[in-house]
Formats: structure tokens, C-alpha cells, sequence
């Protein structure tokens, strides 16, 4: 066990003066409608342990994405699903491939479950090709993982492209689609075709959740239940009562959900363009965030300086992404502060 390394999350500060764009967090909270959801749960309620398959959110899940209840599968976050998605489908079969540079955990989880990893690296404008993974006829083969949209690129792929790689590959093709909402074309419907096809989701970013780690995922009965069993083998603790109360009533609540997204989309496009201004390199995002490089490439400088000024956005040591910074969005007073910051340490 000292062999593994742990994954590196973003830098939390308790100062609410710092402007933390490090941890693509929504930056505006969840609707009305969400809090009186969560304040209205009885106390009979949180006395008693909760469903042990979240039945009702499932169903709501279901009905939102027009799948049937039985290709939904809840979990404590996303990242709860991945790591299960691991043990269930990938460890004891060939290796797991994922691109690089993307999600630091697929990496944390191979080295966890000993699962062989075999990275794909992204091309020279950070796009993911997905003719580059290596696919098999062989149901037992190995899966292939990635994020769409990708972290921390922000690209995407369009759904075409992953349709005819789950077609080629017998193995389980796992689409994290953890920053889907804001602007990438989603693989659900590829579920019902493709029945290796999974796609993860969570209620994180786009919905304002965070706080209560809430997550899911779509696919065919035969991969829900192999979630089930795994997880029901040694953490059988299933979704609380509040976060199952505020995930029904967001989905209820699509204008609030839609506002919020088109809001952050908004802003990412008026930053981008204001970072271009000032010489920066911009990739396209269809996430909510930006992965940018600073005129001198000095990344690592900048945001040290920038932390000093109580902003704090990430920054990779990594080769290839090392004069890059991955900054979220949050208001559009976020980024004025953190644009007058830049302007203000780039003329020191």
C-alpha cells in the first residue's frame, strides 16, 4: 500500500475572501426549490436508514432521461461509481485504457485494484483521438475510460466518435461525463444500442451539489447490476435521505438548472475572450472551466502569485501541461477580480 499515489485534490481554503476557481465548483447555489426539498425531509426520515437502492431517485433519474429505472445506478459521487466501475469491470481482465492528460484518479484506481494501465496520449492541440485506443473483439478485454468533456482540457468528442469506438470494442467503454452539462453532446442514448457503453454523471456542477456527493450512472441492466454487486459486497451504505430529496427536486427544477449553465457558459466565453486579449492561449472548453497558458508560459509563477493575491486556481507540475493553468468559473465578479489580478502581477 505505500506504493500507491493518492490522488491530489484542489486546495481548499476556510477564508471566505478567497475567489476559488481550483475545484470547478458551480459558483452559484442550488434553486429555492432544492433548499425547501432538503428542509422539508421529517425527522421520522433521517431516523430511519435510507433505501438501500435509492428507488426514487432512481425513478426521477430515469424519467429524465427517458431510460427505464433499471439502467440507473446512484451513488456518493461520481467518483464512487468509477471506483466501482473499476473493481466490477476492469480488474482481473486486460488493462484499462485512458487518455493522457485527463482525470488524475484513473490512474490512483489502477495502481489500487492492480489493474494494468495503458494511457493514450492527446494530440498536439490537446484533442482526444478515439481511433488511438486499441480495441478487441474479446468481451473480457480490457475497458476504455475517459472523460467527455476531458479534464483538464476541457475539449470534448462528439458522439459519433464514441459510438463507433463501443462498436469496435467488446470491453466496457466508461464515458465520465462529469463536466457534460455545459456543453458536450451526452452518450446516454448510446446505452440502449451499445450495451457496453456506461456513462457516469454527477449532480456536482452543474446541479450545485457538491456538498452532498451525489452521483449515477446509465447503462444496460447487466452492467447496473454488476455495480450492484460489488458494491453491496463491501459498502453497502447507500445515498442519504437529503441527498436523495435535493437530487429529485433539481431534476424538477429544470429552468433554475438551465439558468445556471447558460449563465457559466456565458461567462466562459466573455473570459476566454478576455484572456486572448492579454496574449494567452485559450482551448476551446465545453466545460466549466478554461484550460489556459500565459504569454511567458510561466504558469507555476503565476498562479503562486496569484494565490498570494487570494485567488487560487490549479496548476500541474506535469510535462506537457506545465505552462498551462486550469481556471474555473465562477461569477462574473470572479473573474473581473481575477483578471485585474493578472493584469495587476503581470506588471511587476
Amino acid at each position: 500500500m505505500h506504493r500507491l499515489t493518492p490522488y491530489v485534490p484542489g486546495e481548499q481554503r476556510a477564508d471566505k475572501n478567497i475567489v476559488k476557481l481550483n475545484t470547478n465548483e458551480n459558483p452559484y447555489p442550488p434553486s429555492e426549490r432544492v433548499l425547501a426539498a432538503v428542509a422539508n425531509v421529517e425527522g421520522q426520515a433521517l431516523r430511519r436508514y435510507p433505501t438501500p437502492e435509492s428507488d426514487a431517485l432512481r425513478e426521477a433519474i430515469g424519467a429524465y432521461h427517458d431510460v427505464p429505472a433499471d439502467h440507473v445506478f446512484v451513488g456518493n459521487g461520481s467518483d464512487e461509481i468509477l471506483a466501482l466501475s473499476f473493481q466490477a469491470f476492469f480488474r482481473g481482465r486486460g488493462a484499462v485504457q485512458f487518455p493522457v492528460p485527463s482525470y488524475s484518479f484513473y490512474p490512483v484506481y489502477c495502481g489500487l485494484y492492480e489493474v494494468e494501465a495503458r494511457s493514450l496520449a492527446l494530440d498536439d492541440d490537446f484533442c482526444l483521438a478515439l481511433d488511438g485506443f486499441k480495441v478487441s473483439g474479446d468481451a473480457q478485454a480490457g475497458g476504455i475510460i475517459f472523460p467527455n468533456p476531458n479534464a483538464p482540457t476541457g475539449r470534448a468528442v462528439a458522439l459519433d466518435a464514441i459510438e463507433a469506438l463501443a462498436r469496435q470494442h467488446a470491453g466496457v467503454v466508461l464515458v465520465d461525463e462529469a463536466y457534460a452539462d455545459f456543453g458536450a453532446e451526452s452518450a446516454i442514448a448510446l446505452c440502449r444500442r451499445c450495451p457496453n457503453v456506461m456513462v457516469s454523471r454527477t449532480f456536482s456542477k452543474g446541479r450545485s451539489l457538491a456538498g452532498l456527493r451525489l452521483g449515477y450512472a446509465i447503462a444496460n441492466p447487466e452492467l447496473i447490476d454488476g455495480l450492484r454487486r460489488v458494491k453491496n459486497s463491501f459498502n453497502s451504505y447507500p445515498v442519504d435521505v437529503l441527498a436523495e430529496a435535493a437530487g429529485i427536486a433539481s431534476l424538477k427544477d429544470e429552468d433554475a438548472y438551465r439558468d445556471a449553465v447558460a449563465r457559466i457558459i456565458a461567462t466562459r466565453t466573455g473570459f476566454s475572450q478576455a484572456l486572448e486579449a492579454r496574449g494567452y492561449s485559450v482551448l476551446q472548453s465545453a466545460a466549466n472551466f478554461v484550460f489556459a497558458r500565459p504569454p511567458e508560459g510561466n504558469a507555476a509563477d503565476l498562479a503562486g502569485r496569484l494565490a498570494e493575491a487570494g485567488i487560487l486556481v490549479r496548476h500541474w507540475s506535469t510535462p506537457g501541461i506545465d505552462e498551462w493553468l486550469r481556471i474555473s468559473i465562477g461569477t462574473d465578479e470572479d473573474m473581473q477580480r481575477l483578471l485585474s489580478a493578472i493584469d495587476s502581477v503581470s506588471s511587476i
